[in-house]
């Protein structure tokens, strides 16, 4: 792999170590063999990673796609050797609760400015399920909400049995976004997401939510690309997971005459790439081309 390599070629040799473990002989594009650790190339994030690579002049970079548990897994062993990495990153999301954690400062706005998750469905959804449509506009929580159920999802490998605990644990919250909501009686839905730690939470967290109301909720996890296409042709009812307006962009542009758009689910995410906070002297994309 790619940025097993990178961290091979940092830790080797006799040359001079920083603090941080890297090599102070090499420029900071040399200790990261000029490589951004993603996730899938389908996604919001990566194309702005790739975006800011010409927009700051970083030619010799790329990004490395991959998976975000893969990526998750390479930050890991970077921060255990103290060496130097950059990701993709987005909050909310856990890492920033368990990493010291930072994100590079981006003054062409590369990655655009802060937007929401949006809960969106196939076009018909609220006259043909109006109680589900209702529940959906009320459903919106906090970063610390959402943070507080990925971190329990990380230490349990069952994400609904983690969900299940948050939900019981929070019924005053629950009780907001369940007003005026009626039974389901075994009535079906669909719900489609990314395999994105925070869409894992909140997909999860719904469907534990609507279960105890008597709905038949069955998951589907998907790339954005299958996913919005599943919404829009009605092999999916629901997503949890439409980050607007800049990370799926181009999904709602393609498909937006065949979705419905039922709510904001949390205000003011953010994108950007992301360094440990030991890079003490990387604190802006522009000066990963030192």
């Amino acid at each position: 792999m790619i940025v097993a390599a990178a961290f091979a070629l940092v830790g080797c040799g006799s040359s001079d170590k920083g603090s941080s473990g890297s090599d102070s002989s090499k420029s900071i594009g040399e200790q990261l063999n000029y490589t951004i650790t993603g996730i899938d190339p389908g996604a919001g994030v990566t194309q702005a990673a790739q975006q800011s690579i010409k927009d700051y002049g970083l030619d010799k970079y790329n990004v490395q796609t991959s998976s975000e548990s893969t990526m998750m897994a390479s930050l890991k062993k970077a921060i255990d050797n103290k060496q130097p990495i950059v990701i993709t990153g987005w909050s909310p999301h856990w890492m920033f609760a368990k990493y010291d954690l930072k994100y590079l400062d981006d003054p062409k706005k590369s990655f655009g400015d802060a937007e929401n998750i949006y809960t969106v469905a196939h076009k018909g959804f609220s006259k043909s399920h109006p109680n589900l449509a209702k529940f959906f506009s009320q459903f919106q929580w906090t970063d610390d909400d959402m943070n507080a159920v990925m971190l329990k999802q990380q230490s349990n490998d069952d994400a609904l049995a983690a969900a299940k605990d948050w939900v019981k644990d929070n019924q005053d919250k629950v009780s907001k976004w369940t007003k005026g909501i009626k039974k389901g009686n075994g009535e079906e839905i669909k719900m489609a997401y990314v395999a994105w730690s925070s869409e894992v939470a909140s997909t999860n967290v719904v469907k534990a939510i609507l279960d105890n109301l008597g709905y038949k909720v069955t998951l589907q996890q998907l790339d954005a690309a299958p996913m919005w296409a599943a919404v829009a042709k009605g092999s999916a009812d629901v997503t949890l997971s439409a980050w607007l307006p800049v990370t799926h962009k181009a999904y709602y542009q393609k498909y937006k005459d065949q979705v419905e758009k039922l709510g904001v689910s949390l205000k003011g995410t953010k994108l950007g790439l992301v360094v440990p906070k030991y890079m003490k002297d990387v604190n802006s994309i522009s000066d990963l081309k030192k």
